[in-house]
């Protein structure tokens, strides 16, 4: 066994590691990642000048000013701007560019310390596809736009980053750079400086990753990993069912390993298994959660129509009916819907309590209303403030202070069904989910884009399993 540094040493030698690892898996000299030499400059124009406007239109270009190359996919740009209302939640489209608005990506903070011009961000960044810039190069233009989720009428005006009379491109520092998490360019907000989501300042930053690289339910490496594969019986879902730790295998897809949950029936209890991974320790509380999970619409084979819950969820357990200290963050999906639904739902539920007989509950949830078949992206964040919930980058919503966790929790995949009344054929049939990877990274909010870039490190570097999070 190999012995390594601890704490917040090793946390650096952790990221650094992951960002030459990086730079090595694309083919790049490790001075692109390492950014010994890199430095970069933001240019700015905007595409609606107007103190109001049906959506906020910063286009920019991003040049590299450094005698090394940029690796695209370690920049960050940050936008800074009023929101409109504090419950006002805003969405982000790339309309042009010239790399292609598919490398682009969008996603939305909170400052930490609001002025009167700025208590959000958009930060832009970039896959992995995007490339690299050689020295003097730019990425040419960026049409970029984000608008209010109801489409009401914003105001722009007041916004920090905001610039009426900026009608073509030139320097602006009033827009942030990051270049492999140090701050290259541009002055933010006083008193919100960017800072390294992989290497952060203060506690917390501790991480949990599994790249769920194991062989069989029977690997002994999953329990000396921390996780358990449920094998005892009990709720939720259909009386009677088995909860099969055979039904949950490994294999390869798209060069990443997987792991998949297969629940199966003949339309009865006896015939039902369900399957669930879970970590045996609760220790997990506030920060970021992240999975890569592929949701299915129909079975793999027999007929279709069960009432399945397709599942990625952080809980702990109720002591007692309407415990206050009780907590619960869910991702379902229902394919076939249930709970009263007719068809596709996937809901994200904070949960404060319930009693479970007579039932009633406390809880706060959003839904969408539409197919999620296919592999999803999945990321919720729980500060001091909030319940952030998003799906493929894009917010999806944000649950109150009120459902916040009093106590640690346990980090769950299931998969389920809720009753045996969708489909009442004794004919077998089963459906299957699939987990790609998991993350937490202990008190420190990521956005999606730092979700991916962390992950791409991670695997750059060949890690497969890190679990830095202290017990409780």
């Amino acid at each position: 066994m190999s012995t390594r540094p601890t704490g917040r040493r090793a946390r650096a030698a952790l990221a650094l590691t992951a960002l030459l690892g990086s730079a090595a898996l694309a083919g790049l000299p490790a001075t692109t990642a390492a950014a010994a030499d890199g430095a970069v400059t933001v240019q700015y124009r905007t595409g609606s000048g107007g103190a109001t406007a049906d959506q906020s239109e910063p286009w920019l270009k991003v040049r590299n000013t450094g005698s090394a190359p940029v690796q695209l996919s370690q920049v960050k740009i940050r936008y800074y701007f009023k929101a409109d209302a504090p419950n006002a939640t805003y969405r982000f489209a790339c309309s042009w560019a010239v790399k292609g608005c598919s490398v682009i990506t969008g996603t939305f903070g909170t400052l930490a310390h609001p002025t009167s011009t700025a208590d959000r961000y958009l930060e832009i960044g970039f896959t992995p596809s995007a490339g690299s810039l050689a020295p003097g190069a730019d990425t040419g233009d960026m049409q970029l736009r984000f608008h209010r989720s109801d489409w009401q009428t914003l105001r722009q005006s007041d916004d920090y980053s905001f610039g009426a009379t900026r009608t073509s491109y030139a320097d602006w520092d009033k827009v942030t750079a990051q270049l492999a998490g140090a701050t290259v360019w541009g002055t933010a907000p006083e008193g919100n400086d960017p800072t390294d989501p992989a290497d952060p300042p203060g506690d917390g930053g501790q991480t949990l990753f599994d790249d769920f690289d194991y062989t069989s339910h029977t690997d002994p490496a999953i329990s000396a990993h921390g996780w358990s594969v449920r094998s005892n019986s009990g709720g939720p879902g259909v009386p009677g069912a088995t909860w099969d730790p055979s039904k949950v295998t490994f294999s390869s897809s798209g060069g990443n390993s997987v792991m998949n949950l297969e629940t199966s029936t003949a339309g009865t209890g006896a015939s039902t298994r369900h399957t669930e991974v879970l970590t045996r320790s609760m220790k997990f509380k506030n920060g970021t959660y992240a999975a890569r999970v592929r949701f299915s619409d129909t079975p793999v084979y027999g007929p279709d129509g069960d009432r399945v819950v397709q599942t990625f969820f952080t809980i702990n357990d109720l002591k007692a009916p309407m415990a206050d200290d009780y907590a619960e963050y869910d991702f379902e999906y229902l394919p076939n819907g249930g709970w009263g639904e007719p068809s596709n739902i996937l809901y994200t539920t904070s949960w404060e309590t319930y009693d479970p007989d007579p039932w009633q509950a406390v809880n706060q949830h959003s839904e969408s209303r539409r197919s999620f078949a296919g592999w999803h992206d999945l990321v919720v964040t729980i500060d001091n403030s909030a319940i952030t919930y998003y799906v493929d980058g894009q917010h999806f919503g944000t649950h109150d202070a009120a459902y916040l966790p009093e106590r640690p929790m346990s980090i769950n995949f299931n998969q389920w069904l809720i009753d045996l009344g969708g489909q009442t054929s004794t004919t077998p049939r089963a459906y299957d989910q699939q987990v790609d990877y998991v993350l937490h990274v202990k008190d420190q909010v990521l956005t999606p884009a730092q979700v991916a870039a962390k992950i791409d490190g991670l695997r750059g570097a060949g890690t497969s399993f890190v679990d830095e999070v202290p017990a409780p």
